[in-house]
């Protein structure tokens, strides 16, 4: 088995594939290693492509017309991304770039409609990721309206740091401010709040939590006094 037949058969989407199903897939997709910053599509273009993103990271975000950009989601190795175009008018309402270097699965929907057609299995995992991602979305979209800055930014937090590590690396105040929809001298301000507090530390595109029980505190929307 060759690489790219070997990247396809790890892929989610296809596993349900047969060894014949997956020898046409690689004759009819091609794979990209894209750089950091690289835009795949823009809001309001036309979709006719699905991504596959096997490595790096993916930001899905949109532009107010005020120019203020809000991060709808960052999705990692083995996700989905191109296919609410398929869905529906076939244009794209997010901007997808790259924000680290990628490795992408990149096919043509037709071939993703015949695939569907002779595997629905396919569908239903399409089905499931786009859910999944939807249902992210409506939580953010909650906290949002519902949440105020700190506890917003304290759940992305233990978000980022799902693994109980203790640290969040990569990860700018312009972004966290980006993700949780506020300006980032606010996103700056409550970090250092939570800083003064003995709840993190912070260095450049890191922070590490020193009080997560108090993070949660925060998260869960009670009031933060620094």
């Amino acid at each position: 088995m060759n690489d790219k037949l070997k990247l396809l058969s790890c892929l989610e989407l296809f596993r349900d594939l047969s060894a014949k199903e997956l020898v046409f897939l690689e004759s009819m997709t091609t794979i990209s290693h894209v750089r950091k910053g690289r835009i795949f599509y823009r809001a309001e273009e036309r979709g006719e492509t699905l991504f596959v993103l096997r490595q790096g990271v993916v930001q899905l975000y949109r532009i107010s017309p005020e120019g203020k950009k809000l991060i709808i989601t960052k999705l990692n190795g083995n996700s989905v991304f191109g296919e609410m175009a398929l869905f529906g008018n076939q244009i794209h309402h997010t901007f997808a770039e790259a924000s680290d270097d990628c490795t992408v699965v990149v096919m043509d929907c037709q071939v993703l409609e015949r695939l569907v057609l002779q595997n629905p299995q396919v569908g239903l995992r399409l089905i499931e990721m786009a859910g999944r991602r939807l249902e992210e979305a409506e939580r953010r979209l909650e906290d949002m309206a519902f949440n105020r800055v700190p506890a917003r930014i304290a759940a992305l937090l233990l978000q980022l740091d799902a693994n109980n590590t203790g640290e969040v690396v990569g990860i700018t105040h312009l972004e966290i401010a980006e993700t949780v929809g506020t300006y980032r001298e606010t996103a700056t301000q409550v970090l250092g709040e939570f800083k003064d507090a003995g709840i993190v530390r912070t260095a450049r595109r890191r922070i590490r939590i020193s009080d997560r029980e108090g993070l949660v505190i925060i998260a869960n929307n009670v009031n933060f006094q620094a």
